[in-house]
């Protein structure tokens, strides 16, 4: 049996078939009226139901009556309100908006920058708004005109500090830290005056692996002497068989000497090491190098085209995600030698086969050689796809996120939903990439980017290197590569120690002090803290 309470007042118990319906008072009288209802006869069922339905039309009108008045139309009746809301509906018309017109016009109206310059009046909190508002006793109109520069206000100073933070990581990023240019000076002192620390790399009786293709060759280009090591260290100590590991340094000139006295006083055997600078190759040394051309030249267009980051920063109708990638295109690596000589692997090493390239900001976590085993079906690089995560700063990239389709050059030759690779570490087959013209496809672009004033592309060498490998890319399982720890704070941990090689690519490097803790532990492992040269320079933990 249903009761029905309303107010205290009166109650009503109803049979579960409907038959009987019985009214009791609420003043606790024992008297009580019992109204037997037939079959056929639908008077009181009908009055019954008609009571209901009126207490919920009454309750339903008082409500729009209370949300009525916001609007300041305080002349509007109970009845009037009633009909205003309900009678579009019963017309079959669309509703009238509860919202006041004015509110939506004073809102729409654009507001200068410059307008709120010196207002001490606007409110800085919702709370002193409300504050505000209900001390005032303000009109639909001017509700929206404080709302509106209160929410500029705080979109203006949203902007400002993203912006800020951008500008700040980027010279963070782009620095190097008082600590690894300590140890660059400290050993380019012990390789002055240290024998032991200028030795032969590799020693002359291991020299003949260099050229060995029985070997597992990897390749590393840095200048950075403490991430180098990290990398070889890391390789070495998962490997399975350092014994057949050979890995090829290659650096500037002016790191050449802190790295080389680096590895002669902290060798990895059994693997070997070598070590050289780029004008050691006779290849590099002798005539006209396409890559370095075209670095000088886009340095320059670089350097007009963007006005520095001063210019950047004072752009005010820019978004600030678009100032973030305008600023980390004036980042030094993506100008810099090391990121664009893998294009060159095949005149570096012309005696061997196949080399699996690394990015100095990986740490490797497993063994590397069963990547020998892996058939590359006649293409060149071996790479991760990463169009298929969920998030968008890594693992959903496709040729658009890269490449700029609003250019005809672009467009008219790619698919902006093809999926994009990663650089970091790759297999090359260097034997099918020699029966290619990937390099020079390679340089044609690069040039091609620099005469239309870097409107194909922005940033970085991935770009030119998604076009050079076009068709020529075997994809590989995923565990081989695990990127954007650069960039996630919150990447999973468990993931994260599961993959073999883990990327620090991004901003936060791991050597960094705006690297994330919890993800920075993973390479200072790798690190010997109690190494002389190391706690000289005070690099710690």
């Amino acid at each position: 049996m249903s009761i029905l309470d309303w107010n205290n007042k009166m109650q009503l118990h109803i049979s579960p078939s409907l038959r009987h319906v019985t009214v009791l008072p609420g003043k606790g009288l024992k008297e009580f009226i019992k109204v037997k209802v037939a079959s056929r006869r639908l008077s009181y069922r009908m009055l019954f139901y008609s009571l209901l339905f009126f207490t919920f039309l009454l309750r339903f009108v008082f409500v729009l009556t209370a949300v009525d008045g916001i609007d300041g139309q305080n002349k509007c009746s109970s009845i009037g309100c009633l009909g205003k809301k309900l009678g579009p509906r019963i017309l079959g018309r669309r509703p009238e908006s509860t919202v006041p017109e004015v509110i939506y016009q004073t809102l729409d109206e654009p507001l200068g920058n410059d307008e709120l310059k010196g207002r001490f009046d606007i409110p800085q909190t919702l709370e002193e708004f409300m504050v505000k508002m209900k001390e005032g006793g303000y009109d639909a109109k001017t509700f929206a005109v404080k709302l509106r520069e209160m929410v500029t206000l705080m979109e203006q100073r949203t902007r400002l500090a993203k912006i800020q933070e951008y500008l700040y990581r980027h010279v963070a990023s782009s620095s190097i830290p008082k600590q690894l240019h300590c140890l660059d000076l400290r050993l380019a002192h012990e390789h002055t005056n240290n024998a032991a620390a200028r030795l032969q790399l590799p020693s002359a009786e291991l020299v003949p692996a260099l050229v060995d293709n029985s070997y597992y060759h990897f390749v590393l280009a840095s200048d950075n002497v403490l991430a180098a090591s990290v990398v070889a260290t890391s390789l070495v100590r998962n490997c399975l068989r350092p014994n057949k590991v050979v890995i090829h340094i290659i650096t500037d000139r002016k790191t050449y000497y802190p790295m080389q006295a680096w590895f002669s006083l902290h060798p990895l055997s059994p693997a070997v090491i070598e070590v050289k600078a780029l004008h050691h190759f006779d290849w590099f040394s002798k005539g006209k190098v396409p890559v370095l051309e075209a670095m000088e030249k886009d340095q320059k267009v670089r350097s007009q085209f963007r006005g520095g980051s001063s210019a950047i920063v004072a752009n005010t109708s820019e978004k600030p995600n678009v100032i973030a990638a305008k600023l980390q295109a004036l980042s030094p690596k993506y100008n810099s030698v090391m990121n664009h000589i893998r294009i060159h692997l095949p005149e570096l090493f012309p005696s061997l086969n196949k080399v699996v390239f690394l990015d100095d900001d990986i740490v490797i976590q497993t063994d590397l050689t069963p990547l020998w085993d892996i058939d590359m079906n006649g293409k060149v690089n071996g790479a991760v796809e990463t169009c298929n995560g969920e998030d968008k700063l890594v693992m959903s990239k496709r040729l658009k996120s890269y490449l700029n389709f609003s250019h005809p050059l672009i467009s008219e030759n790619f698919n902006p939903n093809e999926c994009a690779w990663a650089y970091g570490m790759n297999i090359f087959d260097l034997e099918a990439w020699r029966r290619t013209n990937i390099s020079n496809k390679y340089h044609h672009w690069v040039a091609q980017n620099i005469k239309s004033d870097l409107s194909l592309w922005q940033l970085g060498t991935l770009p030119p290197g998604l076009i050079a490998f076009h068709g020529h890319v075997h994809v590989i399982d995923p565990f081989w590569h695990m990127l954007g720890l650069g960039y996630q704070e919150n990447t999973n941990v468990d993931d994260v120690e599961n993959a073999g090689v883990i990327h620090f690519n991004g901003r936060a490097k791991p050597w960094l002090d705006i690297a994330f803790p919890e993800l920075r532990s993973l390479w200072t492992k790798y690190v010997d803290f109690s190494d002389k040269f190391i706690k000289s320079c005070n690099i710690r933990a």
